[in-house]
């Protein structure tokens, strides 16, 4: 009898990690239709498929530089199903990331979504911080490409000398987010803002060898 209640808790399990991501799609495509308001469900609602175009799998959100005119030197844009129809229930989002001359991503977390960065253009260094505070970093070159796993806190920096760009893959429709900084250290010109972003810059020139936990950003 305790065999079968712990096959059964362990099946049960199993089940639930299973169905712990986005929904697998039903049909070959399911445009989202952005003609309906007033329905709330798990995702979007799929065009009438007589309407369906090959307009839908296109997007050009990614295609223009972004303002970096700001205390971080940095702009993140993010497409995803509500704006690029194509990629309702195929469980993916998109990003453009512009890093200026020292710019600088503050620690961030997707729940929803592993993260894959194509560096573009430029040099960057790349991290993330694991459950046992240990942090992976790694300079990436124009071509590199880095993989972040969903849930986790992550950053990048301009380690370069010309702007950066960095485009990233979303395992999910709507990745969410995460920040430290707009939780803790808002409005993101306060001195504690200023101090972290510091720290990073100055860690970051010490290589990933030396950075062993995140004791090292805290402020």
């Amino acid at each position: 009898m305790i065999m079968k209640i712990s096959f059964l808790l362990a099946f049960s399990i199993y089940i639930c990690l299973c169905w712990a991501k986005d929904t697998d799609n039903l049909y070959d495509v399911c445009p989202t239709d952005t003609t309906r308001k007033n329905i709330f469900i798990n995702g979007f609602p799929c065009k009438n498929p007589a309407q369906i175009t090959a307009s839908d799998f296109k997007s050009s959100g990614l295609s223009k530089e972004g303002d970096t005119d700001n205390f971080q030197h940095s702009s993140t844009t993010l497409v995803t199903a509500a704006e690029f129809a194509g990629l309702n229930t195929l469980g993916l989002s998109v990003a453009r990331t512009d890093l200026d001359v020292d710019g600088v991503i503050m620690p961030h977390a997707h729940p929803r979504a592993s993260e894959m960065m194509f560096v573009g253009k430029g040099v960057v260094i790349a991290g993330f911080i694991d459950t046992k505070s240990q942090v992976f970093q790694k300079t990436l070159k124009q071509g590199d490409v880095f993989i972040v796993p969903r849930g986790l806190l992550h950053y990048n920096l301009n380690s370069g000398f010309e702007l950066a760009t960095v485009y990233s893959v979303l395992s999910s429709q709507n990745p969410g987010l995460l920040s430290i900084s707009d939780a803790m250290f808002a409005p993101v010109v306060s001195k504690p803002m200023r101090d972290l972003t510091k720290k990073l810059v100055s860690r970051s020139k010490f290589g990933s060898n030396q950075i062993k936990n995140v004791t090292s950003f805290r402020y």
